[in-house]
């Protein structure tokens, strides 16, 4: 039997579109396949014709999402959901699709059309950007951020002791993780402690170890994280919790470069790099005398403040961008991104969890999305109570303009319209802003700030 759409196997009108198409009958065979179609999946025409699409082209969602049958199921199109596909080569090509059911001249269904646009240049540019803003796994673009990926190599060079100080939830460890990674010492080992999570007893045998016999069922020596860094960087978090008595011996490691395991009695030598951290103000607790300030000045010979991500708005596309790329992967999913609906309230919200809380709330949104775009009611439904930036809801993703328009937006309004306040903010000239928010369709006060500037 004549197949019907043979005709349109090799439509000239097809083969000019840049997008891939192709047609498929109510038997799921190929009916027709333009030449993009070809470009994109490797596959020959005269192969994919008269074949099933899902063993052309291997896609995320052929086994059990398929895009075109639920459209046919359905009788709703699907519009720009991102997938991947497997070419004949064997690599793994990031689309974007868009389905319709094909009906004959009266009407009836006989069959669905889908186009596909290959993402993998999207793709290229997005992980080009991803290196242009990350500094050893760290993300941001902010003038904040730059300060720091700036100082981290400077700091790694050092032998010298580092404070990194800020809010919980900001990446303390990893910036001391990239301090030692930076570092000569990366051969040997990065050992970390959070001081904060054990009593004085148990800290000091985890720090220093202990000897066979220095207590009940020490039956053999038990090496400490001082000896297993040895060579390497011993990272203490949350050093402002640790008693008196465990500064005063924490001050002599650092003072004469030795310790002594519980139950022994001959020192041993201290061979790391101290990286210490935490996210109380260490300054106030020495004026309090809370902690000794001898070994404050000891720990604090180069200090890191690692700003809250409230305070650096502008990382957030970023952060997320990270967050679903990681996810995807982590999860086997094939999230797009995020709708602008739903980039509104992420800008927006002040995270008292900072970089932490952000992670969290994009893994929640991933629960409940199941492909596409995230949408508002994707997020945690507190994060959407009290949204005031305006975003359009659309299937659309948040493009680098949307984000800058959001950002101008946001800063605006936390200055009360004062444009040089604004500016400051977002780290570019007031006459920048000025044209963008201009060219954006953003309305601005008659003020500039020059003669309302804030403190």
């Amino acid at each position: 039997m004549k197949n019907e759409f043979a005709a349109e196997a090799h439509d000239p009108i097809l083969d000019s579109i840049s997008d891939g198409v192709f047609t498929v009958d109510n038997r799921w065979l190929v009916t027709s396949f333009n030449r993009a179609a070809q470009q994109i999946t490797g596959v020959p025409r005269g192969q994919a014709i008269g074949r099933r699409c899902c063993d052309v082209f291997r896609a995320s969602i052929c086994e059990g999402a398929c895009a075109l049958r639920q459209t046919l199921e359905t009788g709703r199109p699907i519009v720009n959901q991102t997938v991947y596909i497997v070419d004949v080569r064997g690599r793994r090509i990031p689309i974007s699709i868009s389905t319709a059911i094909l009906r004959d001249a009266s009407g009836q269904p006989i069959g669905g059309v889908e186009t596909f646009r290959d993402l993998s240049v999207v793709e290229e540019l997005r992980k080009e950007l991803h290196a242009t803003y990350s500094f050893a796994d760290i993300i941001g673009h902010s003038p904040a951020m730059r300060r720091l990926f700036v100082l981290l190599p400077q700091v790694a060079t050092s032998d010298s002791s580092v404070l990194i100080e800020g809010p919980s939830g900001t990446g303390k460890e990893l910036f001391a993780r990239a301090l030692h990674n930076l570092s000569k010492r990366k051969s040997r080992r990065f050992v970390a402690i959070n001081c904060g999570a054990l009593p004085d007893t148990l800290l000091e045998s985890e720090l220093f170890g202990y000897k066979a016999g220095a207590f009940t069922d020490a039956r053999k020596d038990k090496p400490g994280r001082f000896a297993l860094a040895q060579g390497g960087t011993i990272f203490l978090d949350e050093i402002a919790d640790v008693s008196p008595a465990m500064q005063s011996r924490l001050l002599r490691v650092l003072q004469e470069r030795i310790y002594e395991p519980l139950g022994g009695i001959e020192p041993v030598q201290a061979n790391v790099r101290l990286v210490a951290a935490t996210h109380a103000d260490l300054q106030e607790r020495v004026r309090r005398g809370r902690f000794r300030e001898d070994l404050y000045y000891r720990i604090n010979v180069v200090r890191l403040q690692l700003p809250a991500l409230r305070d650096r708005r502008e990382d957030i596309p970023l952060l997320v961008d990270h967050f679903i790329h990681r996810f995807n992967h982590l999860k086997e999913k094939d999230i797009a991104g995020v709708s602008e609906a739903a980039m509104a309230p992420l800008l927006e919200h002040d995270y008292p969890g900072n970089v932490r809380e952000l992670e969290n709330i994009i893994e929640h949104a991933f629960v409940l999305c199941p492909s596409g775009l995230i949408q508002p009611e994707h997020l945690p439904a507190s994060l959407c109570k009290h949204t005031s930036l305006t975003a359009p809801r659309g299937s659309a993703a948040t493009t680098l303009k949307d984000m800058e328009a959001l950002m101008i937006q946001d800063a605006l309004r936390k200055h009360q319209g004062n444009r040089q306040a604004a500016a400051r903010t977002l780290g570019i000239h007031p006459a920048t802003l000025f044209r963008k928010a201009k060219t954006m369709g953003i309305p601005l006060p008659d003020q500039d700030g020059r003669h309302h500037r804030q403190g």
